[in-house]
């Protein structure tokens, strides 16, 4: 099997308001090569611009990858790396024994990650985190466009 290419992803969503209008922004990089996406939503939430970002990032691999992607949001990180599976045997009812929020985009993320190795890595936003500030802008000029 050939090897995977290395891909880093670093995300970050943002609402003005919450709910409100919203924006999201990815950073793609493979070794010298960078790639900026961002888009928007009128009516919508933090979490949710948040998990977009990372699904959109993870769609816009052509083939599979070794990823490292890189978020400020616990809720993303743990959603992924700690609740999923829980969710998925309880048959997307969370622990307060509700309806598992976002459901529609926690199954587009399942979808996205499955083709890559995503290794999940969690960043401190708004703290100089040069990659983060600017996924942060991303997503921040998108929302006011929103």
């Amino acid at each position: 099997m050939k090897d995977m290419k290395t891909v880093e992803i670093f995300t970050d969503g943002a609402c003005k308001g919450n709910p409100g209008p919203g924006g999201w922004g990815a950073i793609l990089r493979m070794g010298v090569h960078e790639k900026e996406l961002s888009g928007s939503d009128a009516d919508t939430t933090n979490n949710r611009m948040e998990m977009t970002a990372a699904i959109r990032a993870l769609e816009a691999l052509i083939e599979p990858c070794e990823v490292t992607l890189h978020t400020d949001s616990r809720y993303v990180m743990d959603g992924m790396t700690k609740w999923v599976a829980g969710w998925k045997r309880n048959g997307w009812i969370n622990s307060s024994k509700q309806p598992v929020r976002n459901a529609d985009l926690w199954h587009e993320l399942i979808a996205a990650v499955k083709p890559h190795r995503v290794t999940w890595r969690w960043v401190r936003g708004h703290s100089g985190h040069a990659e983060n500030e600017r996924a942060d802008r991303l997503a921040s000029d998108a929302a006011l466009r929103a």
